[in-house]
């Protein structure tokens, strides 16, 4: 990306997994930078990490670091955005953060780049990135809405372990090997905000993620279900969602059932997701080629197939779809929507 503007950048979370994608995709975008500042917690202050082929050292976040900032990319968990993002923005900077703290905060834009990007310039210093399990959905589903309407989605997530941390990925692996090993399995971590209760993950599948709510529901169910209806704009759309974490790295994936409200073709549905900005369909049952977590790793698009009419609702439609949680899912989405901002300024 070329702009006339450079911009003084803070990245704050800038040594965790999703930190360390923005600041890949910053360098590998060309973001226009006049000065980058990397930012995290005390214990990580000190760790130099290698842009454009020089040595940054990432500094202790704190209220004073955002002077002269103008894009925060915050992607630290909920508590540090709510600490530190008012302080930014009163330094000028416009911060977009990955967590769930303002999300559903009715004056924050909750933006997906392309099914509601002219959201941003409704923000107030703040733009919040959606939960990674939503953004991938509401990013296939978007282009059917405009085209038939939706009056219902019933969802099932398959979440990789990468979306609880590196430590999830970590117990994983070590759980491979004590079970590969005969040894007696030590679950730790997942599923995390859950105490005490720890569940074995490798060769598991746990029907948890984040703590339980009053309805049942767990938090991560209830974050798509919120979160859709804010970004369609559309508080008439049926949701309910199944969250489940599964053994694979990196990649959610998700089983979705997509009640429209006019009639449809496959043919039309099929063209509309191939002409889809950020989606790629993948779908030729025949030659068994559809979406895979495994594929999906390591690109910004999200992938969509499967797709098969309903057998019990002629209006039904039934598709699977499958984006890197780290990359459209949290750190790809922050950047396209730091560019935008970028673009509007140029």
């Amino acid at each position: 990306m070329s702009n006339q503007k450079l911009f003084n950048v803070a990245v704050v979370g800038a040594t965790g997994a999703v930190g360390e994608q923005i600041i890949g995709l910053l360098e590998k975008r060309n973001f226009p930078i006049a000065q980058l500042k990397l930012l995290s917690s005390a214990r990580s202050a000190g760790t130099k990490i290698l842009f454009k082929g020089q040595e940054l050292t990432v500094e202790e976040a704190t209220p004073d670091s955002f002077k002269g900032v103008e894009i925060a990319l915050f992607s630290a968990g909920g508590d540090v955005t709510k600490a530190l993002a008012p302080h930014a923005i009163e330094h000028g900077a416009v911060c977009i953060d990955n967590t769930n703290a303002f999300r559903m905060d009715p004056e924050t834009p909750l933006v997906v780049p392309e099914v509601n990007i002219d959201k941003v310039s409704e923000h107030k210093g703040l733009i919040a990135n959606p939960n990674c399990s939503t953004i991938q959905m509401v990013a296939a589903l978007k282009p059917l809405y405009d085209r038939y309407g939706i009056s219902r989605i019933i969802v099932s997530t398959y979440q990789a372990v990468s979306g609880a941390g590196s430590r999830a990925i970590d117990e994983l692996h070590r759980q491979t090997r004590e079970i590969l090993d005969g040894n007696e399995v030590k679950p730790e971590i997942l599923p995390v905000g859950a105490l005490p209760v720890k569940h074995q993950i490798a060769f598991n599948a746990i029907p948890q993620i984040d703590k339980f709510t009053e309805n049942g529901y767990t938090l991560e169910e209830m974050k798509m279900v919120r979160e859709t209806k804010k970004i369609m704009g559309d508080e008439s759309i049926d949701v309910t969602a199944t969250c489940v974490r599964i053994p694979v790295v990196n990649g959610h994936s998700e089983s979705v059932y997509v009640e429209l409200k006019n009639d449809y073709e496959l043919e039309d549905v099929s063209k509309l997701l191939k002409d889809a900005p950020g989606v790629t369909l993948v779908d030729d049952p025949a030659g068994q080629q559809y979406p895979l977590a495994s594929d999906a790793t390591g690109k910004p698009d999200v992938f969509v197939g499967r797709l098969r009419r309903d057998l019990g609702s002629s209006r039904g439609l039934n598709m699977w779809i499958v984006s890197d949680n780290l990359l459209k899912g949290a750190a790809w989405n922050a950047v396209q929507i730091a560019e935008y901002i970028a673009i509007g300024q140029k």
